[in-house]
């Protein structure tokens, strides 16, 4: 396996699972996301427009510029080239465009051996999460708590109300195999 991604609506665990899966497999894994992504960004294209929106206002709805857009498409097939060099690597992302965005990420992964998880949270609880967290404009987990999972396929599915952290970890490794 060269390549887990992780799915799942703003503070349903998928950082957290992630940091967890670096510690359970015995070689190295880079994990990157889309806070990764985010915080690479010149400020320029934080606040709307050309860029991304909604990180800082916006109710939980997050825009995306075409200047983004690009950059998270380069990105992605960044992300492949890494693996593609040898890294492993969890991907910790947040599917806002659903299928397309799984496409786009089936696209730049192709010919590598990957494990597609979906990170379920009610919203409820993910809305609590972020607002204990308070690095995250309120609302948002809780709009993308089932958004994120419409239509999008996955070999392995967790839910962190259901399980703690290091349960959702190991039902992952036991896909590994």
């Amino acid at each position: 396996m060269n390549v887990i991604v992780l799915n799942g609506g703003s503070s349903s665990g998928k950082s957290s699972i992630a940091r967890c899966l670096q510690e359970l497999l015995p070689e190295p894994w880079l994990h990157l996301g889309a806070d990764t992504l985010v915080g690479a960004l010149p400020p320029s294209l934080i606040g709307g427009g050309e860029g991304i929106g909604g990180l800082d206002d916006g109710g939980g709805t997050v825009s995306v510029g075409p200047a983004f857009a690009a950059l998270d498409a380069a990105w992605s097939v960044g992300v492949a080239a890494m693996a593609r060099a040898g890294a492993r690597i969890v991907v910790d992302e947040v599917f806002l465009g659903t299928t397309a965005s799984q496409e786009r990420w089936r696209t730049a992964l192709h010919g590598l051996d990957v494990l597609w998880v979906g990170v379920r949270c009610d919203a409820a609880v993910a809305a609590a999460r972020e607002a204990a967290r308070g690095d995250r404009v309120a609302g948002m987990a809780a709009a993308q708590a089932e958004a994120v999972h419409v239509g999008v396929t996955y070999d392995v599915e967790v839910d962190t109300v259901r399980a703690d952290v290091v349960t959702c970890a190991r039902t992952v490794l036991d896909h590994l195999a």
